[in-house]
């Protein structure tokens, strides 16, 4: 399993790699990536629903798959038609606006007095948001900082989750958290932790120097090791976030999409948490 994981995982990295140039090299950003981002979307879409499902909600489908469309597309349409006030995250504010409301008509529409209307509601503005939200955030890096933004932050989480997989099998013996993952440990976190690292200096020393046309990266050196500390955690807390989500459910993976990783959502998880974070650093100046 250890192996087939490996391959898979370098398989998909090389994949993304590719698509990452092909975008990089397009004419408008997002020509390559978009389709993948909105296929990816709709699967991941209904994983999460069918974890909310199994754990006895009842959230609105068709709201969720429409409003996690149109929010992961929503930076993209910003690109094309600008709006005249709000800045950079007008569209997807409004999208994800629009979609409380529609969840709202929704539950209006199919009351029949029975208990479970808040828990409902709240189901279907989780998926929006953890689905929709995050994505529309990756989508964000890539058109506002640019490829290697992206890029960056899929090496890093994924390198940590290659990290924690890897470590915590050969030598994990201390459980991390036995209750959500029995098979993380404290070894596999600190591995976890420096191949993210290791990750953020082959995002910052090469690659987006590279894709920038530069000789360097700008950003300080303690910068991309704080990327590499804090996105690689919050990655992999983000696992475990969805692990609470499986755990609620009782199910181990969020489909069978992918033998060795689980489903879509399974290889999505620790990047969609970790985006905000990442974003914050980009925003701030921290890495270039």
């Amino acid at each position: 399993m250890l192996k087939w994981r490996l391959l898979l995982g370098v398989l998909i990295i090389a994949a993304l790699v590719a698509l990452c140039r092909l975008d990089h090299l397009a004419a408008r950003p997002g020509t390559w990536l978009m389709p993948v981002a909105v296929v990816l979307t709709v699967l991941a879409s209904g994983e999460i629903l069918g974890l909310c499902r199994s754990a006895g909600l009842k959230p609105i489908g068709p709201v969720v798959y429409l409003a996690n469309i149109l929010l992961v597309l929503s930076p993209w349409i910003m690109v094309v038609y600008p709006p005249s006030a709000g800045g950079e995250t007008a569209w997807p504010m409004m999208v994800l606006a629009m979609g409380v409301l529609l969840a709202f008509l929704g539950e209006m529409r199919r009351y029949d007095r029975s208990k479970g209307v808040t828990a409902n509601l709240g189901a279907t503005v989780l998926s929006m948001t953890y689905v929709g939200l995050m994505l529309a955030v990756v989508v964000q890096l890539r058109l506002v900082w640019g490829i290697g933004a992206l890029a960056s932050l899929v090496i890093v989480v994924k390198m940590g989750d290659t990290g924690a997989y890897t470590v915590g099998r050969l030598i994990g013996r201390h459980k991390m958290a036995p209750v959500l993952s029995p098979g993380k440990t404290i070894e596999g976190a600190m591995g976890a932790v420096a191949f993210s690292t290791f990750g953020a200096w082959i995002s910052f020393a090469w690659l987006v120097p590279w894709l920038s046309g530069s000789d360097s990266s700008s950003a300080p050196w303690w910068g991309w090791v704080l990327f590499g500390v804090v996105v690689g955690i919050s990655g992999m807390f983000a696992d475990l976030a969805e692990s609470l989500l499986k755990r609620d459910a009782q199910c181990k993976d969020s489909s069978s999409w992918l033998p060795g990783f689980g489903g879509v959502l399974d290889v999505l998880d620790s990047i969609l948490l970790a985006s905000p974070v990442a974003y914050i650093f980009w925003g701030f100046g921290l890495v270039k």
